[in-house]
């Protein structure tokens, strides 16, 4: 077997997907640091070659962008079919919710990402790029909608308001891990459209799950 950085290549597993490189991926930065860790440290420990690598991502740090990079391809699918008598701000919150189906037990791994993405000053530089991507696919529905250009206040104001409280969603539920991500971004989002007047919002976060009752003990 030939060896790569020090490791035996093992031979590509069957059904080698971006996926199962991404966790590799994930598990070696969090070992070893971004910047230490090689493409070539990568497919190794994958089983794969580094062209195979090459054939998924064009870099180290598409990986971590990988998973939002498709959830923007996911918004822009899911707007071409909301139905056109959907109000603005309600298909926004749908599509979105729709496309962001993370649970409590999906924290740790986007937390591994958050912080790799937050402390790389090389991931820091690339992160604007994306987000220009997220928001742009919002921007462009409303203002599709509303029958202006894009590049004009209301799409703008839109695009960029949900940006900002989808943001703020995900970094309160995944420091508290305690439910899906779904819904702290309806309850953002319904605020958001509400004008977050308090009269017409559940203030209230959603409440922590109850502990689990070992009933032998009962």
């Amino acid at each position: 077997m030939q060896a790569v950085d020090g490791h035996a290549r093992r031979g590509r597993p069957p059904g080698t997907s971006a996926r199962e490189l991404e966790l590799v991926s994930l598990r070696l930065f969090s070992e070893h640091g971004f910047e230490e860790t090689t493409v070539e440290r990568i497919a190794a420990d994958a089983g794969v070659s580094k062209r195979t690598f090459f054939r998924y991502f064009d870099s180290k740090a598409d990986v971590l962008w990988h998973a939002f990079d498709g959830e923007v391809r996911s918004l822009r699918a899911a707007f071409a079919a909301v139905p056109g008598d959907t109000p603005l701000m309600d298909a926004i919150r749908q599509v979105v919710v729709g496309v962001n189906q993370y649970r409590a037990e999906d924290v740790p791994e986007l937390r591994t990402r958050m912080n790799l993405i937050g402390s790389v000053p090389a991931l820091q530089a690339s992160a604007a790029h994306h987000y220009d991507a997220w928001e742009r696919a919002v921007t462009e529905f409303a203002a599709d909608r509303l029958g202006q250009p894009p590049d004009s206040l209301y799409p703008l104001a839109i695009g960029r308001a949900t940006l900002a409280v989808c943001r703020s969603a995900y970094d309160r539920w995944a420091e508290l891990a305690d439910a899906d991500l779904t819904v702290y971004l309806d309850l953002a989002l319904r605020a958001l459209g509400a004008g977050f007047d308090p009269r017409r919002l559940a203030l209230a976060e959603p409440a922590a799950p109850e502990p689990a009752i070992d009933r032998r003990q009962a």
